[in-house]
């Protein structure tokens, strides 16, 4: 007797990776994690390396948008880094998720945690940079070796997405 197909095929957890803390990077992290909870599927976000920034209390917002050296802007590198280019490019894509009703960031932590996504800090990483977990968001589920999140993917179903 064949089993009946899971709605995403045999996706059932999302563990996501986020290593940089551009607010493009920590947008699409956020907002895939919180796709996979609306889908029913478990998700839990890594932040290692510069992905800190999105959970430390001091810096979540004041997240910016990397003007250089970002293909995807369409402006010349030189142009890019201009004083106050990351300032106007940052504003209007904040403006532009404002009107789609995106939350800020602290905020869309707060949901995610609520809807049951697991917020991971990198051991390695919070050494490296020097942070306590007192520097880090209240709702951060803990902290983690790499060894320790490999072993949370260790199903059947589980998918790794590094951004």
């Amino acid at each position: 007797m064949s089993k009946d197909p899971q709605p995403y095929g045999d996706v059932s957890k999302m563990m996501i990776i986020l290593s940089k803390a551009t607010i493009d990077n920590v947008y699409a992290c956020f907002i895939l994690a919180n796709g996979a909870r609306m889908e029913g599927i478990e998700a839990e976000i890594f932040f290692t390396f510069f992905g800190l920034e999105a959970v430390n209390k001091k810096k979540l917002n004041h997240l910016k948008v990397a003007t250089v050296g970002n293909p995807a802007m369409h402006i010349p590198t030189m142009l890019g880094g201009l004083p106050g280019m990351e300032s106007i490019a940052t504003n209007m894509m904040k403006k532009e998720m404002e009107k789609l009703d995106i939350p800020p960031v602290d905020e869309f932590l707060e949901i995610l945690s609520a809807s049951g996504v697991k917020l991971w800090g990198c051991k390695l990483a919070m050494e490296m940079f020097h942070l306590e977990r007192e520097d880090l968001l209240d709702e951060l589920d803990g902290i983690l070796t790499v060894g320790d999140f490999y072993k949370r993917a260790d199903r059947e179903g589980t998918h790794m997405l590094f951004i």
